[in-house]
């Protein structure tokens, strides 16, 4: 980990020193050079980061957890927190853009973690306003079966238009 650390800080350090190289007194052929030179460092920060997330998370004990939204007249989100296991693992307050987004069918990544194989206890905790503009705090508990391979979980609230209540899905893919 300490190597994948030393080249990270290498590459990272070459970045302000290839753009600040270029000028527009420069040869042309050492404006292209430098074009070059940051493509490749690009091309090499996008490789370290991808080796990166599959140091830390590998894909066997891999879980992700997701929050999405449908409609949202019942509800209006705050916060959600997480939990995995009775640990704490995630709490996030959202701006007026990521609420809009959700409301477009957006996705957002809550959680990235790792957890052994075997079941585990998901519990999520919405904030918010309810029907009525009255707090809300619901909850929504999941028993999670970790297999080999990755486990994405969806946290999906929905609103339900026979009782006016918003309701709190969990799927697992």
């Amino acid at each position: 980990m300490n190597s994948l650390i030393r080249v990270l800080v290498i590459a990272f350090s070459f970045l302000p020193v290839l753009v600040l190289a270029e000028t527009d007194g420069a040869p042309r052929g050492a404006n292209e050079e430098v074009q070059k030179l940051k493509k490749e460092a690009l091309e090499l920060n996008r490789d370290l980061f991808l080796l990166e997330e599959e140091l830390l998370f590998p894909s066997n004990t891999q879980i992700s957890v997701f929050v999405s939204m449908d409609v949202g007249k019942f509800f209006q989100l705050d916060s959600v927190k997480l939990k995995i296991d009775g640990k704490e693992v995630a709490d996030y307050l959202y701006t007026r853009r990521e609420l809009d987004a959700l409301a477009r069918g957006g996705v957002q990544r809550l959680y990235i973690g790792n957890v052994r194989t075997g079941e585990h206890e998901l519990v999520a905790f919405f904030i918010g306003k309810g029907p009525h503009g009255r707090d809300y705090k619901r909850g929504a508990t999941t028993t999670v079966k970790k297999g080999l391979g990755p486990k994405y979980v969806e946290l999906k609230i929905v609103d339900h238009t026979s009782d006016f209540q918003p309701e709190f899905e969990v799927r697992e893919w």
